[in-house]
């Protein structure tokens, strides 16, 4: 089994795309539970850009560190 396949079976979230009020694509990311992990804090123009957005966090964040910011 390749690592992306544990990854995903291991996963306890998904990327959702979907349509908003305005008609523009955005992303969720939603956890098993239904909270609302991140999102993509603005609309798109295609589900094609919406998809890009998501794949873009894949791979620019996978080990991001966290700033706390007082």
């Amino acid at each position: 089994m390749t690592l992306r396949a544990r990854f995903t079976r291991m996963s306890k979230a998904t990327f959702e795309v979907y349509v908003d009020a305005e008609g523009a694509h955005r992303w969720r990311l939603v956890h098993d539970n239904g909270n609302i992990i991140a999102d993509s804090g603005e609309g798109y123009a295609s589900r094609q850009k919406a998809e890009q957005g998501i794949e873009s966090v894949k791979r620019n964040a996978p080990d991001a560190p966290v700033d706390v910011v007082d």
